[in-house]
């Protein structure tokens, strides 16, 4: 049980409120997130844009968002990205890699994700991601690796994905959100930009 109260929609003042009732699913995070009332609207915004309009594309986007569940042991964002991550294309394979992963050694060790079904492009972001999550800064042969696959807008995005996530784990893990049901792909699907033009 949750060590706050999840905030029922109808219960839900200003922001937080029309943020509630414009959810397709009421989920949890959202529910304790709208304790943040003046924080929620800004927080959700960001986290649309990052579902829907990253040059970094989906699947590498949710491979980061399961490194961060996966290293900062977010179990909620966890049971909502798997299905998301495989809805994009992700192979299980990866979202196995990632989940097996030898995480216990140095934060510098960038031969973690040194597995075969990740392409160059995919070991290096993993590589940068487990710095910048466990580390911060993130040393120049790693910087460097992802500087030759990405453009300087996908590398700021990837911080951006990654601390993002990093926050929303912190806010389930702390207050111990209980888990719903995976349903990711309704939000996810419901956050993506309509065709207008039939």
């Amino acid at each position: 049980m949750a060590r706050l109260t999840l905030i029922h929609p109808d219960d839900a003042t200003g922001d937080a409120a029309e943020v509630l009732a414009a959810l397709p699913v009421k989920l949890n995070i959202f529910r304790m997130l709208a304790h943040a009332e003046s924080c929620v609207l800004p927080q959700v915004r960001l986290g649309t844009a990052i579902l829907s309009s990253l040059d970094l594309g989906h699947r590498r986007r949710e491979l980061l968002i399961l490194l961060v569940a996966r290293i900062e042991g977010g179990a909620y964002e966890w049971r909502q990205h798997v299905p998301i991550a495989l809805g994009v294309g992700v192979p299980q394979s990866q979202i196995d890699a990632i989940e097996q992963a030898n995480l216990a050694g140095e934060v510098y060790d960038h031969e973690v994700f040194d597995n075969e079904v990740f392409d160059d492009a995919e070991r290096a972001l993993l590589a940068f991601g487990k710095q910048v999550i466990e580390a911060v800064r993130v040393e120049e042969s790693v910087f460097t690796e992802v500087r030759r696959h990405f453009s300087e807008r996908e590398i700021v995005e990837a911080i951006l994905v990654i601390g993002f996530y990093m926050t929303m784990a912190r806010l389930t893990e702390v207050t111990e959100t209980d888990l719903d049901p995976a349903s990711g792909m309704t939000v996810f699907d419901s956050l993506q930009p309509r065709d207008t033009s039939a």
